[in-house]
């Protein structure tokens, strides 16, 4: 099948768009992306997003708004990239989209995920642009007890294992998240995944806010070169109750987001030293869960997600990691930019073919689920003649 997959992170700089071909089912599935195309969000509508994720700023009319002018947003690109590469709608088979989160509710005493929200209606993108679309993937796992993230660890666990060693598969996004994969050859193990804590969010909610918004992110980790690190902050931020908290967990901006780096600004005149610092403390909160977390000798990083275009921070993972190889998603043959856009492609032809999208080692869900709900469209009743005639 022909699945366009679509991803909308934690840092909400814009939408990727891949187009995948997919063919197979677990344990032989197959997954290759055939073409890309990203468009980035204009600086009022990520503002806009941003607002409506912060408890103390959000309005429930902003995010019915939200809800339909981003999927009519995310409908204009998947038709934009169909266009250019010389490709219509009707060649594609279905659209799997992660929506925009908006908040995920959890207990701050015991780490339970209570609710999940992602925004981006399914049933425009599936009217604009005449495709069976599959979206609203979290929810269904938290429904039976998960935490609803990260989801990427099945679509890990299908693609990328190794033949002979342990891999762990690193993303550093908004948030950090690790999915422990066992080899090939391992018949017994299973999968461990869950985020690690703060990946760019804190960074950049501080430079944005520093530089009043002229800059977004730390741009190959200039900023971060510059300053020092603040050893007692490091210590008192790695006593963060997520950071010390068993797994299975999930985070996000509601934890890690702009107020929190807000607060951290107060603390200090040397915004430097703090970018500083909080680069350092995503690095170290890998490193740490690595430390407690990972079931077996980790032979290999793949890394992904915007982090790894910050050097510095790179850099000092690779020197917590000791003598850890750390490659990108690239030397494996993905394109790092789009692998979550892949990951909900693979997760909408699962969901299509009745199969599970998450495990119980995964997500701490009672039992693995169907995830998504599905939105029939013009080709609907094609789509069912082809797959199950």
């Amino acid at each position: 099948m022909l699945v366009i997959g679509l991803m909308s992170g934690t840092s909400a700089d814009g939408i990727d768009v891949a187009l995948c071909d997919i063919t197979g089912e677990p344990p032989q599935l197959s997954a290759k992306i055939v073409t890309t195309y990203f468009e980035p969000f204009p600086s009022d509508l990520r503002n806009r997003i941003l607002t409506a994720c912060d408890i103390h700023q959000s309005q429930v009319n902003a995010i019915c708004q939200l809800n339909f002018e981003l999927a009519e947003f995310f409908a204009d690109a998947i038709l934009t990239m169909l266009k250019q590469a010389n490709l219509s709608p009707q060649d594609i088979d279905l659209i799997g989209s992660h929506g925009q989160t908006i908040w995920h509710d959890f207990n701050a005493d015991t780490g339970k995920v209570t609710s999940t929200l992602q925004i981006t209606s399914g049933s425009v993108i599936a009217e604009r642009t005449g495709i069976t679309t599959i979206n609203n993937f979290r929810e269904r796992d938290v429904a039976v007890g998960g935490q609803g993230a990260p989801l990427t660890g099945y679509a890990d666990w299908l693609l990328l294992r190794h033949e002979s060693h342990w891999r762990a598969i690193q993303n550093i996004g908004g948030m950090g998240n690790v999915t422990f994969l066992p080899p090939l050859s391992d018949t017994t193990s299973d999968l461990i995944a869950f985020d690690t804590g703060p990946g760019n969010a804190l960074v950049d909610a501080v430079i944005s806010e520093w530089t009043m918004g002229e800059h977004r992110y730390d741009p190959d980790g200039e900023f971060s070169q510059t300053g020092r690190v603040d050893e007692e902050l490091l210590d008192t931020l790695m006593s963060h109750a997520y950071i010390t908290r068993d797994i299975p967990k999930t985070t996000g901006r509601e934890v890690f987001g702009v107020e929190y780096a807000q607060t951290l600004m107060k603390t200090t005149d040397d915004t430097r030293s703090l970018i500083t610092t909080l680069t350092m403390y995503t690095a170290t909160s890998i490193a740490d869960a690595y430390e407690r977390f990972a079931p077996a000798p980790v032979g290999e990083v793949i890394l992904g997600g915007g982090g790894r275009h910050n050097d510095t921070m790179i850099n000092i993972l690779r020197g917590l990691l000791g003598g850890i190889p750390v490659r990108t998603h690239e030397d494996i043959g993905l394109d790092s930019d789009f692998k979550e856009a892949l990951v909900f492609a693979v997760l909408a032809y699962e969901t299509w073919h009745g199969r599970v999208g998450s495990l119980p080692s995964q997500t701490g869900a009672t039992h693995s689920t169907v995830l998504g709900q599905i939105t029939p469209s013009k080709n609907y009743a094609d789509l069912i003649r082809r797959t199950w005639t």
